[in-house]
């Protein structure tokens, strides 16, 4: 079993943890002394245990909120999943650009007028 050294508050911990779980114990120890600091930085030299309690506390907290913001929005998606889907929004492209239909009737123009052209021949 890995043992890491983690700091919390200013204090190195030796924490033993599962072979792989390095890094996840790792981000938690950041974690919880990111929530050390200020506490340190504002009440001084603490306990260990009454840092890492305040620290924890914090942590859940935060956690608590999280967890909170999410209940909502899972409501909000399952209320928008039980709307269902909205009905396709049918979009007509013209196929012909409006230019090509000028150029024909010009052409068609200068066609009828060599067409009377050659009957003015004949």
């Amino acid at each position: 079993m890995p043992e890491i050294d983690i700091t919390i508050g200013g204090r190195s911990f030796a924490v033993a943890c599962q072979p792989g779980e390095e890094h996840f114990l790792r981000t938690a120890a950041q974690m919880l002394d990111a929530e050390a600091a200020p506490i340190v930085t504002q009440m001084g030299r603490l306990p260990e245990a009454r840092l890492l309690l305040m620290a924890g506390l914090m942590l859940a907290d935060r956690t608590a909120g999280i967890e909170d913001e999410l209940r909502v929005l899972k409501a909000r998606l399952a209320e928008l999943d039980a709307q269902g889907q909205p009905a396709p929004v049918r979009i007509e492209v013209p196929v012909i650009p409006p230019q090509v239909e000028e150029t024909m009737a010009a052409l068609a123009a200068r066609a009828e007028a060599l067409a009377a052209r050659l009957d003015g021949e004949a």
